[in-house]
């Protein structure tokens, strides 16, 4: 009974160890005038970052038991929604048998120095105080595209589907900057988070040693302030509780949708470009190019509808073009939508020996666009919208994404459904007007289109390779979410792709046309739309199966 007195008392003892706002409020009632120095210091700076400095996150991982009650002071002090968190608390653990290590740990915001949210938004709903240096959402500027969540590397934006935004921790700036401590800060009973000013180089020297946070994402990627401190030493074999868990990521469809079908009509009109140049090719693709360039500008525009349903707010998406200076998203965007335009003015050239009156009436002779050079331009146009879309996850630094396989993937995808719809459309044009060209036309662009659509296929098999890596990187995680969670998926994908885009194609290549050009039609179709469906199950692998490093989780998160 003594014993369980004792830890009481010790307990009830400890909860008079007021933090320091208190502490100074009870001394000041005492009448104790000599106040110790660093009462205010314990949880936020006196003074103002000055030149080369900002304000940070500093935590004591000796202090933090994992408690959880910054999460729930950020959660109702800001007024989040229920399932909305800008601070969770994650594990380390470690050590041996005889010297264990579990180490618990409060993330939130690292405020970077070079935030990489910032610097791929579209819409330019970030901002970085140039006195604090701490790093603000703009809420009412924000579309919801979601990019954000994308580029930092600690996934510190987090999505509210009821707001259609993304929203993050400001450091509480509000209170910060009436003295008043950030609201994790304040509710922290055991004072292991406080606010302390940092010298922007010494961030930089300490990212440079890659030295944050046991397998957390690099430190130099965007330069994170937090600085988490302790007087132990962690560890080699140090590592997040959850860092064997593998889970699927969000699938995306709509960009799925929007990214596939771009791709195919950028294929489309390159391949057409390449028939137009070519003497062989030049009278086919004279006597189907109208109905092919339809084909590939209703699919632009169905490309363009689709994108619009992955935005929260879709109705501010004209707001896009901000970031054009440093957002890959923005680029894209206005290139996507030059490359439509251009493949209608080119659609239109087609029906007529000149384009429509009605758009070339305020056109002096000089400015007027010939056939073949706008037919260049657009699938000039095609080429570079493949480019901005590879380019918007290569900027994310995800291994998964990596500039080579993205590149691979993303004009793969043109290429073998470029070639896949040119081959259709004249084999249904051949078949519709009797033609033996545009038949055999359709016939010599199945063997490309079956060994364009092998080595793809080949290349996308190459990441199961990494199922044999000792150590668990970002590659084998991938490759274990292709092999279990996402099996049916991967089986789903190769099997369309074999069947579309190399049986068919090479039974077409094969096909006496003297036969019946009926069921020639029906295999060319059945190319298209079995490589079709396998490219949209690719695209969608493409985000479910990336893996990247994150702030550490708890165990089973």
């Amino acid at each position: 009974m003594g014993v369980r007195l004792k830890v009481i008392n010790d307990i009830l003892a400890e909860q008079q160890d007021l933090r320091s706002v208190l502490r100074f409020a009870k001394k000041h009632a005492e009448g104790n005038g000599s106040f110790e120095k660093g009462i205010y210091e314990e949880q936020i700076p006196l003074s103002k970052p000055g030149p080369g400095q900002q304000y940070a996150f500093s935590v004591d991982l000796d202090a933090c038991t994992g408690c959880k009650a910054c999460v729930v002071g950020c959660n109702k002090m800001n007024g989040l929604d229920a399932d909305e968190a800008w601070r969770s608390v994650g594990l380390i653990h470690g050590g041996t048998a005889e010297h264990p290590l579990q180490q618990t740990v409060t993330t939130a915001c690292h405020h970077c120095l070079d935030p990489a949210c910032m610097n791929g938004c579209p819409v330019g709903a970030y901002e970085k105080d140039p006195v604090t240096g701490i790093v603000k959402h703009l809420d009412d500027q924000c579309i919801g595209c979601k990019y954000c969540t994308l580029t930092c590397p600690y996934e510190v934006p987090q999505y509210n589907s009821r707001l259609g935004i993304v929203r993050k921790c400001d450091m509480c700036s509000d209170r910060l900057s009436s003295g008043e401590p950030p609201a994790c800060v304040q509710s922290c009973p055991n004072g292991a988070i406080s606010i302390r000013l940092v010298d922007v180089q010494s961030v930089l020297d300490d990212a440079q040693g890659n030295a944050f946070l046991p397998g957390a994402p690099s430190p130099g990627i965007t330069a994170p302030t937090t600085v988490y401190h302790s007087k132990r030493a962690l560890p080699r074999n140090a590592l997040p509780a959850d860092f064997y868990s593998v889970r699927p990521a969000q699938d995306h469809m709509p960009l799925v949708i929007m990214l596939v079908l771009t791709q195919l009509a950028a294929g489309a009109f390159v391949v057409d470009q390449i028939l137009a140049h070519t003497p062989s090719g030049a009278d086919a693709q004279a006597a189907m190019g109208r109905y092919q360039s339809l084909l590939a500008l209703g699919l632009g525009l169905l490309a363009l509808a689709a994108a619009t349903f992955h935005l929260g707010r879709p109705l501010y998406a004209f707001r896009a073009f901000i970031g054009l200076r440093r957002s890959w998203m923005s680029r894209e965007i206005v290139v996507v939508g030059g490359f439509v335009g251009a493949a209608l003015l080119y659609s239109l050239s087609l029906w007529g020996s000149e384009l429509p009156s009605i758009l070339t009436e305020h056109l002096s002779p000089g400015l007027k666009f010939e056939r073949r050079v706008l037919g260049l331009t657009t699938a000039a146009l095609g080429v570079l919208t493949v480019i901005c879309s590879a380019m918007i996850y290569v900027s994310t630094r995800r291994l998964f994404w990596s500039g080579t396989a993205t590149t691979l993937k993303f004009f793969g995808t043109g290429a073998v459904l470029g070639l896949a719809s040119i081959a259709a459309a004249a084999a249904l044009t051949g078949h519709l007007f009797d033609s033996l060209a545009l038949l055999e036309l359709s016939k010599e662009l199945a063997l490309p289109l079956a060994l364009i659509a092998g080595c793809k296929l080949a290349y996308e098999a190459s990441v199961f390779f990494h199922l044999f890596d000792k150590q668990q990187g970002d590659l084998k995680r991938s490759a274990l979410l292709m092999f279990r969670e996402l099996k049916n998926l991967t089986m789903t994908r190769f099997a369309l792709g074999i069947v579309g885009g190399v049986l068919a194609p090479l039974l077409l290549f094969a096909f006496e046309i003297e036969l019946t050009s009926l069921s020639f039609l029906v295999l060319a179709l059945s190319a298209l739309v079995l490589s079709l469906a396998g490219e949209l199950c690719e695209r969608t692998l493409f985000f479910m199966a990336m893996s990247a490093p994150r702030m550490p989780g708890g165990i089973g998160k």
